[in-house]
């Protein structure tokens, strides 16, 4: 999870392009020699692979064979993406299956035959490990599929591998680098390689830009979906808390946790998303979701969906980057040019005033929820809780604490319960200010139908030992809610790509859906990363 938005009300700074002044500004990058854009599936859609299939051009077989042919080219040797932290060993005989299906006119559902990845703290039964990137969890072979696991099977995925993270999911350390973990080491960005990915679904935002897979499924507790997404040139959704069932994922707290899909454009998402939803007895959340969830969001998908819409400009997370800024100014006027009316919304508004309450809330969560999921694993792993996971790291300091620490751990471990007077005030005030009096109240204020903002800036050179470089996001008014948000591509600094942010009241992934299809369909600023070793100028 995107760390700095929660521990700090200001934004962090630091140099995201260290340019040489008596230099020309504009910047040239060195290409590597490796010809590795020339990729059969560069770019393909879901709807692409179907249709593929359909008319006998492509096997879900050879697919899968392409895919796991280019991560070893590229993700393992090549530029060396590291985004893959274990393969499906199984993943041949799923796809040959799903290909006689097919032939026999059995089709699961709407991702029949599509490969796709999991991050690594979502639990798959078979013979991949679930270890959230550490190594106090190799050997934890789960019992039984995840929801969203199994979801994508009953829906007809094929689960190729699991993706690399940043470790326990962004919640051990103040000073961590982004997709850094100690099973997995460090993943790295495509489009300049040694620049850092984000996190904390590192790995599945770059798996899915470098095209090593179809789709890829993350996790969000503040920002680990979007960031990625927009750092990484994909569309990233953040849904609302209880539209998916957390059941079987590596928790940090319950009151903000989502899984989500990313994805290299918004139609692949909308399908994706209605593959996942459902209510779970195990879930209590998803009881929220009834009435208001969908098991086919394609059918939002309106290139026209702006027409006449009001849409709040979030300008309070404006600021932190001039060139942030001026494609920020490009799209609202994009957004008008497709019909909508915007408005800019009070510097007061969505300000964030939750924050330390917002720690304390993951803190207590944090200890409570893995707690929980420890003393329910089924393998014979090393660790049954949060306080033996922080002895396991201060033995193992030599591979586990290379580069930084875990105070976030010990101070989760000092919590008490959830039963606290701490917790029960703190939970109540995120819930309310970021919810009824945060969005809500802002969205009856402007009478408004979503918000936009920056998603973030763009990527920063990868610094295990200082740690990372955030400058400025937009996650935390819908994470600390549980409301829904969606990241879309809107422009390149520097060859980095930046995106913007959809959000609004919960469970409004319809209208969100169909405006970032509008804006997409109309700007297309996806492109494919250009794999440039490091920034030169």
């Amino acid at each position: 999870m995107k760390r700095r938005s929660f521990l700090k009300n200001s934004v962090a700074t630091g140099a995201i392009l260290s340019v040489n002044a008596c230099k020309s500004p504009e910047t040239t990058a060195e290409k590597p020699e490796q010809n590795i854009d020339d990729f059969t599936l560069n770019e393909v859609t879901i709807a692409d692979l179907i249709k593929s299939y359909e008319n006998g051009t492509l096997t879900s077989e050879k697919v899968t064979k392409l895919y796991l042919d280019r991560i070893k080219a590229i993700d393992k040797n090549g530029p060396s993406l590291n985004s893959v932290i274990e393969i499906n060993p199984d993943a041949f005989e799923i796809a040959k299956s799903l290909d006689e299906d097919r032939k026999n006119g059995k089709l699961k559902g709407p991702l029949h035959g599509i490969p796709i990845m999991l991050k690594d703290n979502i639990d798959t039964a078979g013979k991949m490990m679930t270890t959230a990137g550490s190594l106090a969890l190799e050997g934890n072979y789960a019992s039984q599929n995840s929801w969203v696991a199994e979801k994508l099977v009953q829906a007809g995925a094929i689960i190729i591998a699991k993706t690399n993270l940043s470790e326990w999911a962004n919640f051990r350390s103040t000073r961590s680098s982004s997709g850094w973990s100690g099973r997995g080491g460090q993943t790295r960005n495509p489009y300049i390689i040694d620049r850092n990915p984000c996190g904390s679904s590192a790995g599945s935002g770059v798996a899915v830009s470098a095209n090593l897979c179809a789709v890829a499924i993350g996790t969000e507790t503040n920002g680990s979906i979007v960031c990625p997404s927009s750092i990484n040139g994909i569309v990233g959704i953040k849904p609302t808390v209880g539209l998916i069932s957390r059941a079987g994922i590596v928790p940090i707290a319950h009151s903000q946790d989502t899984a989500g899909p990313m994805t290299r454009t918004v139609e692949d998402a909308a399908i994706v998303l209605g593959a996942l939803t459902g209510i779970d007895k195990k879930d209590s959340f998803t009881k929220k979701s009834e009435n208001h969830s969908y098991t086919d969001y394609t059918s939002f998908l309106d290139a026209n969906s702006l027409q006449n819409k009001r849409i709040g400009v979030g300008r309070h997370f404006f600021g932190f980057h001039e060139k942030v800024d001026q494609l920020m100014e490009q799209a609202i006027k994009d957004l008008q040019n497709l019909g909508a009316k915007t408005i800019d919304l009070d510097e007061e508004d969505l300000n964030g005033k939750s924050g330390g309450d917002a720690y304390n809330v993951l803190l207590y969560e944090f200890k409570n929820d893995l707690n929980l999921y420890l003393e329910n694993c089924s393998s014979d792993i090393k660790i049954r809780s949060l306080e033996q996971l922080i002895q396991f790291n201060t033995d193992h300091a030599d591979k586990e604490m290379l580069f930084f620490g875990q105070e976030i751990l010990i101070a989760a471990q000092e919590k008490g319960d959830l039963n606290t007077d701490e917790y029960k005030k703190a939970i109540e005030n995120v819930l309310k200010s970021n919810g009824p009096e945060g969005i809500d109240r802002v969205m009856d204020k402007y009478e408004i139908d979503a918000i936009i903002a920056p998603t973030g800036g763009p990527s920063w050179p990868i610094d295990v030992i200082n740690g990372d470089h955030h400058m400025g996001g937009s996650s935390s008014p819908a994470a600390r809610s549980g409301y829904s948000g969606i990241t879309v591509p809107t422009g390149f600094i520097h060859k980095l790509p930046v995106g913007i942010s959809f959000f609004a009241e919960a469970f409004s992934e319809p209208k969100l859906i169909s405006f970032a299809y509008a804006y997409e369909q109309a700007t297309k600023h996806r492109k494919a990363p250009e794999f440039i070793p490091t920034f030169s100028y």
